[in-house]
């Protein structure tokens, strides 16, 4: 008996040492045809991926603060602080986006703070080449801002932007046209009348990227936009933008733009810090 007993447990410790999976997903070495397979993949009885089980949902949240030397709108010498949350959603190539910010701007006699406009936006990425990536963009704009008239209305926007790899370099262009639904007004300044009219904009942006390693990616631009007052000229800047990977959950960026032409805020910096899950 203690024979038999004694086979028979010798027979279950060669057969335990015989299983092996090194990639623990339930197939053994022997049989498995795809080695090394994420533990975050359901395979077939070959070993090899039929799907995985981490998720195509993305989401972020994004949190800045923001700092520019005058407001282009009034061409008022005046610094304005800016405070802004930004909502993200990603599946394979859709996007979602939700942004906004507040205010506080104070200058000689004048002081104003409250919510900026709202964006809600929605990207679909294109990759008819490899080194080629094209994003389509629609997007409305919330008059979340509190107009003095009281004329701030729902605007629309579409956007379409190219980006060109190669190896650690690209190169980027985008187009934005806004249509503007705010209502004209006048007011009365020193015993005269002003009128204040509002236009469609169109802007535009080109810029060179570098990405240095994994985690950090430096570019620059020069950017040219229509002011939405007919009587202001176009606003154009140069600007810098850096994005550093703290880890795989973790994000901050810094931008710089300085201003090239009188309707432009003369400097403006932010720095932001995302939270990707």
């Amino acid at each position: 008996m203690k024979k038999t007993l004694s086979l028979v447990l010798l027979f279950l410790a060669t057969l335990l040492l015989a299983y092996e999976d090194s990639d623990l997903d339930g197939v053994q070495n022997s049989l498995d045809r795809c080695p090394n397979t994420p533990f975050s993949e359901l395979v077939d009885i070959n070993g090899c991926s039929i799907k995985s089980l981490t998720s195509p949902h993305k989401f972020d949240f994004i949190i800045g603060a923001s700092y520019s030397e005058s407001d282009y709108k009034t061409l008022n010498q005046t610094d304005t602080l800016s405070s802004s949350l930004q909502f993200d959603y990603y599946y394979k190539n859709f996007s979602l986006q939700l942004a906004t910010s507040y205010f506080s701007t104070a200058g000689g006699d004048y002081s104003d703070s409250g919510f900026n406009d709202t964006f809600i936006s929605t990207f679909y990425n294109l990759t008819p080449l490899d080194s080629l990536l094209v994003r389509v963009g629609f997007g409305l704009v919330l008059p979340t801002y509190e107009a003095a008239f009281e004329n701030n209305n729902l605007d629309y926007s579409a956007q379409l932007s190219l980006s060109y790899q190669f190896e650690s370099v690209n190169l980027f262009a985008s187009y934005l046209y806004t249509i503007i639904n705010d209502d004209d007004f006048s007011y009365l300044d020193n015993n005269s009348t002003e009128s204040v009219s509002y236009q469609n904009t169109s802007a535009m942006s080109l810029g060179l990227g570098y990405y240095i390693n994994d985690s950090f990616y430096l570019s620059s631009a020069y950017n040219t936009s229509n002011s939405i007052y007919t009587t202001i000229e176009d606003i154009e800047t140069l600007s810098l933008y850096g994005y550093y990977s703290i880890n795989q959950e973790y994000f901050t960026t810094l931008s710089y733009a300085y201003g090239l032409s009188d309707s432009a805020s003369k400097h403006y910096l932010s720095l932001r810090l995302g939270y990707l899950f």
